[in-house]
């Protein structure tokens, strides 16, 4: 066990947690993360059920004289996104997270921590094992892949989950009791890689683009990031008039995260390098200037690179490429009229990638309003389309429509009160909660969602507040026991 959570409360929230570090649980790859649920339930002597996709869930009888209260499910994913820092050593596939105290913050070394939303499932295992709680029947719902299509949720079959009450938690904010949230959709351009031999007596440079804090492309949208394939593509302009040519282009690892840093190989006539490298330092001068505060540790810089004899791609290819990052929207599209300071549509600029084939865009577009998702679905596609690649979008997923007349709304707001003493905060997120597609799985669901404090989460910077675990564990076991 992790010596960062020695003496941490509540104990078996934190056992759990730190249990769940030491599993590689990427989007995709949760089959330990799963065995070692359901091996958990089998050890409390709870009855648990596993479906084709890896959804687990378990189910705890009602405490002494609650039988007649109705099933509650406690739900939370998985998977976690896997990044880390570039100078981070580490293999997310089989290598087990390092956890770091740092005063009343729990983070990891150099990677994600994957308390999004490992600290849900070890809330739920915890309240599996612990027999003194009171509360009704109790299921505890862990889905796989929310992270990259939300495909556990959408694999869901009728009875799996018996309950028709929800508490989800996914929420990253104390205060706030969560009742909608933002549906989405990716959209992906591809151009066919057309290469030719790069120019004789050309020299190698490598463009990159670094030290960017990304984040969530949905919470921290609005947060005035940059985004590096964006900040790359303007940078490859400023050297084409130099006459180089582009053989790779790279940036971001997740659609749902901003991408914090991407690289470019280019080849530039060798009378043109040292004026190549200035126009990439001048760059890295204006792109700073812009943005002091929100990405302090921004750097743009352009360096030789050991690179002889290869490939660049057409003129037309690299010319349509470099039009269409600039011509691609990031970031809000739009703020709600309705709910002051919420996101209502966006749009992230996710991944790029060459391979010796096609060079692959990824994009992907958030909304609380299922047609500005098409909407802006469809201009990103036009961008795509007009810059001469293949477009594929996916089908998306729904997002949930905020019901203020809920039931457990009602109820989890007048604990909130008992325990705070203080109105919570009912919102939406511009994000996707597995709450949409539970709704349409489940019709009739009654959710809410809630969580203990996370920052900075899809980053390596993620970290969450250990004194608001204990807190979000005393209001959980009060909702439970108010229901």
């Amino acid at each position: 066990m992790s010596s960062a959570i020695d003496g941490l409360q509540p104990a078996l929230v934190w056992k759990y947690f730190a249990e769940l570090t030491r599993i590689p649980r990427g989007s995709k790859h949760e089959a330990a993360a799963t065995a070692f649920v359901a091996r958990t339930a089998k050890q409390l002597g709870v009855e648990c059920q596993q479906d084709r996709l890896g959804n687990v869930v378990a189910r705890k009888p009602a405490s002494p004289g609650r039988e007649h209260r109705p099933s509650v499910c406690l739900q939370g994913h998985l998977d976690m996104v896997c990044e880390k820092r570039p100078d981070k050593k580490h293999d997310f596939l089989k290598d087990p997270l390092t956890l770091v105290r740092r005063g009343d913050w729990l983070t990891a070394d150099g990677t994600t921590l994957g308390a999004d939303n490992g600290i849900g499932v070890a809330t739920g295992l915890a309240v599996l094992a612990d027999r003194s709680l009171e509360h009704g029947p109790v299921e505890v719902l862990c889905t796989v892949d929310e992270e990259t299509g939300l495909t556990g949720a959408n694999g869901l079959q009728p009875g799996f989950v018996r309950s028709r009450i929800l508490l989800n938690l996914d929420s990253e904010e104390e205060q706030a009791l969560f009742v909608g949230c933002s549906g989405g959709r990716d959209t992906l351009g591809l151009w066919a890689a057309e290469w030719e031999p790069a120019p004789a007596g050309a020299a190698a440079l490598e463009v990159r683009v670094g030290g960017l804090r990304g984040g969530h492309s949905g919470l921290e949208i609005d947060k005035g990031r940059g985004n590096a394939i964006k900040l790359l593509g303007r940078a490859l302009r400023r050297l084409a008039p130099l006459g180089a040519r582009l053989a790779r282009i790279d940036g971001g690892s997740k659609r749902n995260a901003i991408p914090r840093d991407a690289a470019a190989l280019v080849y530039v006539p060798r009378a043109k390098l040292e004026e190549a490298l200035a126009a990439v330092a001048a760059f890295d001068a204006l792109a700073r200037a812009e943005v002091p505060s929100a990405e302090p540790d921004l750097r743009v810089t352009a360096a030789p690179a050991r690179a002889r004899g290869g490939k660049v791609l057409r003129r037309a290819v690299h010319r349509r490429l470099l039009q269409t990052l600039a011509a691609l929207p990031h970031g809000v599209m739009k703020m709600s009229a309705e709910i002051p300071g919420l996101v209502e549509t966006s749009t992230n600029v996710a991944v790029i990638a060459t391979t010796g084939k096609a060079v692959t865009l990824s994009t992907s577009q958030r909304s609380s309003v299922a047609s500005e998702i098409e909407e802006v679905g469809d201009t990103v596609a036009a961008a795509l389309e007009l810059g001469g690649a293949e477009v594929r979008a996916s089908d998306g997923y729904p997002g949930w429509k905020p019901n203020l007349d809920s039931a457990i709304l009602k109820t989890a707001a007048a604990v909130f009160r008992e325990l705070r003493g203080t109105e919570p905060e009912v919102k939406a997120v511009h994000a996707g909660l597995e709450c949409g597609i539970i709704g349409e799985r489940y019709p009739g669901m009654d959710m809410v969602s809630l969580g203990p404090v996370l920052e900075a989460v899809h980053s390596p910077e993620e970290r969450i507040h250990i004194g608001s675990v204990q807190r979000f564990w005393d209001y959980l076991l009060a909702i439970l026991k108010a229901v």
